[in-house]
C-alpha cells in the first residue's frame, strides 16, 4: 500500500472510531436518561372490583340478610396448604409460630377479599401490595416483587358470569384457607382435627371449584369410623351420621376397597333399627338422637361407592332431617326447628331445603362466615387475630357456614332440574 493511501487509511478508520464511539456515548446517555424518567410500577389496589363484590354482598344482605361480628379488621393469606400469614393492623404474621414477618408504620390500609389482596400506604408516601395467587403469596414494593409463601398450586375459579361470583371467590377462599397441612378445618385457629360433617361439606365445593386433591390425602389415610369430636362428660359420642359422611369422602378418591369402607358397614349394623318394616340407622348427632339425618347421610355415602343401600329412611320426627338438602328431599317429616344465629349453617342449610332466605351473611368485606360459643372449640387460638373475638367466643371464618352459602349460591343458579326433563 502506497504512503498516502496507508494515511488516508488511517485517518478515515480513526474517523469511523470517533463516530463510533460518538454514538454509543450518545445512546448511554438517552438510556440513562430514559431510564432515569422511568418509574418502577407499582400495584395498585381494584376499587372497581372491591365496589363490585361490595354490591353483590348488599344484595345478599337484603335478601338474606346480615350479622353484626365482634368488631375485628385483617385479612388471611395461605390458601390450601400454604403457610398461615395473618394481616393485621400494619403486620404481617406468621399464624402457627406468631412470629412478625412484617411491620409498616401504615396510615391507610385497602382489603379487597375478592382480589385476595392488602394495599398499604406508609406515612413516607410509600405503597406496598401483599397478595395470592393460584402460585404463591407475595409482597410488592416500588415495583420489585418478593415470594413470601410459594406452597402448592392451587386453583382460583372466577365464577364468571355467576350473579354472585365476587361473593362466591371469597367463600372459595374461606374454604382454601382452612386447609391446614392436608386437614379440612372448620376453622384453624380453634380447631386442630378435622370434622367428617365440615370436611364433607367442603368437598363438594373443592370438587366444584378443583381443588379436591388438596385433602386427597387426608382422606386416603382416614383409618377411624368416627371423627369422635364432640365429647361429654361420658365421654367421646359415636356421631352416626360421621358413617355416610366418610363413605362419601372416601368415594371422591377411590372405590369400596378402601380398608375402612367393610369396618364401616359393619359397625352400621350396630345402630340400625326398624320401623313400620323399614330398616334406618339411629343414633345421636350434635348429642341428640338425628335417624333420618343419619340415614339419609349413610344412603348418600352407599350410593356414591356404588354398594348395595338395604336402608329405608324413617317416617319419624328428626329435627336435622332438612340440614340434608343434598338429597331425598321427599322423604321427610317437618318439624318445627330450630334457629340460633351462633351456629348459622343450621339455618342456611334449612333454608337451601325449603328454597327460603331467612339467613344471615357477615355486615363486614371479610369475613363472611363463623360460629359462635362452640362446646368443642378452644378460642384462645383465635386471640391473634383479635381480642373481641376470643372474648365473643367468636370463630370466623367457619368452613361449614362457608359451604352451605357457596352450595345455596351456586345452585341458586342451576335451572331447575324438573324444567330440563
Amino acid at each position: 500500500m502506497q504512503y498516502e493511501s496507508l494515511v488516508q487509511f488511517r485517518i478515515n478508520h480513526k474517523s469511523n472510531i470517533m463516530i463510533s464511539t460518538l454514538v454509543r456515548f450518545i445512546s448511554v446517555f438517552i438510556f440513562l436518561i430514559i431510564a432515569g424518567s422511568c418509574k418502577p410500577t407499582q400495584r395498585e389496589p381494584n376499587m372497581e372490583s372491591l365496589e363490585k363484590y361490595r354490591s353483590q354482598l348488599t344484595k345478599i344482605r337484603a335478601e338474606f340478610g346480615e350479622y353484626e361480628l365482634p368488631k375485628a379488621t385483617f385479612f388471611l393469606f395461605g390458601m390450601g396448604n400454604r403457610e398461615k400469614l395473618l394481616y393485621r393492623d400494619g403486620s404481617l404474621i406468621s399464624v402457627h409460630d406468631q412470629k412478625i414477618l412484617y411491620r409498616w408504620d401504615v396510615i391507610e390500609e385497602i382489603i379487597i377479599p375478592n382480589d385476595y389482596s392488602v394495599f398499604l400506604t406508609m406515612h413516607d408516601g410509600k405503597r406496598i401490595a401483599i397478595f395470592e395467587n393460584e402460585q404463591g403469596v407475595f409482597l410488592e414494593f416500588d415495583g420489585k416483587k418478593e415470594t413470601i409463601n410459594e406452597g402448592t398450586h392451587i386453583v382460583l375459579d372466577s365464577f364468571e358470569g355467576h350473579p354472585y361470583s365476587e361473593v362466591l371467590k371469597v367463600l372459595n377462599h374461606e374454604n382454601l384457607i382452612n386447609i391446614d397441612n392436608g386437614l379440612p378445618l372448620p376453622n384453624f385457629f380453634v380447631y386442630r382435627k378435622p370434622w367428617r360433617r365440615d370436611a364433607a361439606m367442603m368437598a363438594m365445593c373443592l370438587e366444584i371449584a378443583g381443588n379436591l386433591d388438596l385433602i386427597k390425602d387426608w382422606v386416603l389415610e382416614l383409618d377411624e369410623i368416627y371423627d369422635f369430636n364432640n365429647r361429654s362428660k361420658a365421654g367421646p359420642e359415636y356421631e352416626v351420621d360421621n358413617l355416610g359422611q366418610t363413605l362419601y369422602l372416601i368415594s371422591l378418591f377411590t372405590d369400596a376397597s378402601h380398608p375402612l369402607v367393610p369396618k364401616i358397614l359393619e359397625e352400621a349394623k350396630r345402630w340400625e333399627r326398624t320401623h313400620e318394616g323399614k330398616l334406618y340407622l339411629h343414633g345421636r348427632t350434635d348429642f341428640s338422637e338425628m335417624p333420618v339425618y343419619q340415614t339419609k347421610w349413610m344412603k348418600y355415602g352407599l350410593r356414591a361407592l356404588g354398594l348395595p343401600d338395604p336402608y329405608d329412611i324413617p317416617n319419624i320426627d328428626c329435627q336435622y332431617s332438612s340440614l340434608f338438602w343434598m338429597d331425598y328431599k321427599d322423604f321427610h317429616k317437618p318439624v318445627e326447628g330450630w334457629r340460633n344465629d351462633s351456629y348459622p349453617y343450621i339455618g342456611w342449610a334449612r333454608d337451601h331445603f325449603y328454597g327460603l332466605k331467612q339467613s344471615p351473611i357477615t355486615a363486614v368485606d371479610y369475613p363472611l362466615t363463623w360460629e359462635i360459643g362452640a362446646s368443642q372449640a378452644n378460642y384462645e387460638g383465635i386471640r391473634i387475630v383479635n381480642d373481641n373475638y376470643t372474648n365473643a367466643s367468636c370463630a370466623a371464618p367457619h368452613t361449614w357456614h362457608t359451604s352451605e352459602i357457596f352450595l345455596y349460591l351456586i345452585n341458586l343458579n342451576q335451572p331447575d332440574e324438573q324444567e330440563n326433563q
